[in-house]
C-alpha cells in the first residue's frame, strides 16, 4: 500500500505547477514511512467539486486546495462554459485570504488560455461584488476565491453563472444541480495539467465596477430616512471594512467607528479564534469599542462581507448578539412596512415567524433547501431573502446572492428611524413577538472529527425518530432523502403543535445541526415572560434532541 501511495505522490509531483508545493509533497515523501498517514489523508481523494464550489485545507495533494487542484478545477470549469457558451467573459474575484490571488490569476489564465475573456476585481473584494459584477457585466459566469468565514488555513472557490446559463433566476446566483455534477466530471477528466492551455492573467477591471456597486447599495436606503445613528464596525480582518464604510457615507450615514486592530485585511485573523461573528469571542472587540464610544448597535461581517451580524444594547447588562433568524425577521418586517411587494423566502431552516408575516400582510412566501443557491431561485417576484446563518439579499435585482454590505446599510436604515422614535431594534422585536407570538431558535451543532459519525447520528435518528417532543406529540415527519432525486436532501423534520426541530449535515463544515424552534404565546403583552418560559422549553428541547441523536451530553 505504502509504495501505492508512493507512486501516486510521484505522480502528482511530477505534474504540480507550484514548487513550493512539489517540495511540500517531496518532504513528505521522504519521511515515508512515518509520514504515510498524512499522506494518505491528502490523497484519500480529490477535493471535491459541488453546489458550493471547493473549499478545504491550504496544503499540497489533490485532497487540499493548491494551484494544480485550481488548475484542474478551472480547466474542467472552462470547458464546461465553452462548451455552453464560447468566448464569454468569466470575471474573477478574490478575498485577502493566503492564495487567493494566485489562484484567481491562475483561473484568468485557464480562462484565457481556451478563448475566454477574463477580467479580474481590481483588489480583494467583498463576495458580493462579485456577483453584481456578473450580472452588471452580461457575463457567463464568474469565479469568487473565498473560504467565507472558514479558518484561517482554508481557502475555496465559488462558481456563479450569468443569465445565459442560469437563466433570470439564476443570473449573479451560485450553480445547482445538475450543472455542479457536470462541472465535476469536466474537472475529473482532466488528467494532465502540463497539457491545460495557459493565456495571459486576464484584464483587470478599474475602481467603476466597485463604484456601480456602491451606487446601487446606496440606493437600497431611502433618502427622506433618518440618518442620525452611531455604529461600532468590525470585518474581522476580512475585505468588508473600506467598501462597508464608502457605502455607509454615500447612503447618508456617519462612518461607522471601526475596530482598529481588524480594520485591515489579515488572512492569518490573528485576533480571532474563528473568524465568523456566530462564533463565541469574535465580536468581543467590536462589543468592547461599541461600549467605549457608546454606539447604538454593532454591526460584523464575515470575511468576505456576505453576511451581517448585529448585536443590541442591554439595559444596564452589556450587548446581546441578535440571531441571525431576529435580524431576518425585523428587515423583512421592515421592507413590508415600506411597502415592497413579491415574494419573501427563507430555508427550511430558519424560523417559520416570516411565514406568518407573509400571510398576516398579504405578500408572496416561498421556503427552500438550505444554501442561498436555492434562496437565490425561490421566485420570479422575489423580494427579500435570508436564512438563519446572516446571509441576508435585500435587493435581488443586483445580485440574487446573499450581501452583507447592504443587509447591513438596511440595519442602520431601520435603526436610525427607530432611533428617531426614541426606540430600538430590541423594542421592534418585543411589538412582532407582542402580534405574532415569540419565535425562540436555538441550534445545537456537533463537530465531529470523523464524518462517519455525523451518518451514524442521522441513523440513529431514524431508526428511532421521536413520536414525542415536550411531552407533545409529534404531529408531523418528513424525512427529504424520501423526496423525488432532484429534491431529496439528508434532512429530517419534526413538528409539534409549538415546536420544530430540523436535523442535517452541515454543507460547509463537519458538523451536525439540530435547528430548533419553540413559539410561545405572548399574554397581555408580557414579552419578557413569555421570553422566560421560552428560554427554558429551548433548553429542554435541546437536551430531548440530543437524547435522540445519541448524544448524552451537550454543551449550552
Amino acid at each position: 500500500m505504502t509504495d501505492n501511495l508512493a507512486d501516486r505522490v510521484r505522480h502528482w509531483i511530477a505534474q504540480d505547477p507550484d514548487p513550493d508545493s512539489r517540495t511540500e509533497l517531496q518532504q513528505l515523501l521522504d519521511a515515508l514511512p512515518s509520514s504515510a498517514a498524512e499522506l494518505a489523508d491528502r490523497f484519500s481523494g480529490p477535493l471535491t467539486f459541488g453546489t458550493a464550489g471547493l473549499r478545504g485545507p491550504l496544503r499540497a495533494g489533490p485532497n487540499g486546495m493548491n494551484l494544480a487542484v485550481v488548475r484542474q478545477a478551472a480547466a474542467g470549469l472552462v470547458n464546461w462554459l465553452t462548451t455552453h457558451e464560447p468566448g464569454g467573459l468569466l470575471v474573477i474575484g478574490y478575498d485577502a485570504r493566503r492564495g487567493s490571488h494566485e489562484f484567481a490569476l491562475e483561473t484568468a489564465r485557464v480562462a484565457t488560455g481556451s478563448g475566454m475573456r477574463a477580467a479580474l476585481l481590481p483588489r480583494p473584494l467583498p463576495t458580493p461584488v462579485l456577483a453584481y459584477a456578473v450580472r452588471a457585466m452580461d457575463a457567463v459566469a464568474g469565479v469568487m476565491v473565498t473560504a467565507s468565514h472558514n479558518p484561517p488555513q482554508d481557502n475555496g472557490y465559488k462558481v456563479y453563472l450569468g443569465e445565459h446559463l442560469g437563466g433570470p433566476l439564476g443570473a449573479g446566483a451560485q450553480i445547482v444541480p445538475p450543472a455542479d455534477q457536470e462541472i465535476e466530471a469536466e474537472i475529473r477528466a482532466v488528467k494532465l495539467l502540463s497539457e491545460v492551455p495557459l493565456g495571459h492573467p486576464g484584464t483587470v477591471l478599474g475602481e467603476d465596477i466597485l463604484d456601480s456597486y456602491l451606487t446601487a447599495a446606496a440606493a437600497v436606503v431611502q433618502d427622506d430616512q433618518p440618518k442620525d445613528l452611531a455604529v461600532a464596525y468590525t470585518p474581522l480582518h476580512g475585505v468588508g471594512g473600506k467598501v462597508l464604510g464608502d457605502a455607509f457615507l454615500r447612503a447618508g450615514f456617519a462612518l461607522p467607528a471601526i475596530v482598529p486592530q481588524q480594520a485591515e485585511p489579515d488572512g492569518a485573523f490573528p485576533t480571532v479564534a474563528f473568524p465568523n461573528p456566530e462564533e463565541p469571542g469574535a465580536m468581543d472587540l467590536v462589543l468592547a469599542l461599541a461600549a467605549e464610544r457608546r454606539a447604538d448597535i454593532v454591526i460584523a461581517n464575515d470575511p468576505d462581507a456576505d453576511r451581517c451580524a448585529v448585536a443590541v444594547p442591554v439595559d444596564g447588562n452589556g450587548w446581546r448578539t441578535l440571531r441571525g433568524d431576529e435580524v431576518g425577521v425585523l428587515l423583512a418586517d421592515h421592507l413590508m412596512r415600506l411597502g415592497r411587494t413579491g415574494t419573501y423566502a427563507t430555508t427550511i431552516v430558519s424560523s417559520s415567524m416570516l411565514r406568518a408575516m407573509a400571510a398576516k400582510r398579504g405578500v408572496g412566501y416561498a421556503e427552500t433547501l438550505t444554501g442561498f443557491k436555492w434562496l437565490a431561485r425561490a421566485a420570479p417576484d422575489l423580494a427579500y431573502g435570508y436564512e438563519e446563518a446572516l446571509g441576508i439579499c435585500v435587493s435581488p435585482w443586483m445580485a440574487r446572492d446573499k450581501d452583507g454590505i447592504t443587509a447591513a446599510l438596511l440595519v442602520a436604515e431601520l435603526a436610525a428611524g427607530l432611533k428617531a422614535e426614541l426606540r430600538t431594534l430590541s423594542d421592534r422585536l418585543d411589538e412582532l413577538a407582542a402580534e405574532f407570538g415569540l419565535y425562540v431558535t436555538d441550534q445545537l451543532a456537533v463537530r465531529v472529527d470523523d464524518l462517519d459519525e455525523i451518518g451514524r447520528m442521522m441513523s440513529h435518528l431514524r431508526a428511532k425518530l421521536p413520536t414525542s417532543l415536550l411531552d407533545d406529540p409529534v404531529t408531523s415527519t418528513e424525512d427529504l432523502l424520501d423526496r423525488p432525486a432532484d429534491e431529496a436532501a439528508d434532512v429530517i423534520i419534526l413538528r409539534t403543535d409549538t415546536a420544530r426541530v430540523v436535523v442535517r449535515p452541515s454543507g460547509t463544515e463537519p458538523k451536525l445541526k439540530a435547528y430548533l424552534e419553540v413559539v410561545e404565546p405572548v399574554a397581555e403583552g408580557d414579552v419578557a415572560a413569555s421570553r422566560e418560559r421560552a428560554a427554558a422549553t429551548i433548553r429542554a428541547l435541546r437536551t430531548e434532541v440530543a437524547a435522540a441523536l445519541g448524544i448524552w451530553s451537550v454543551s449550552p
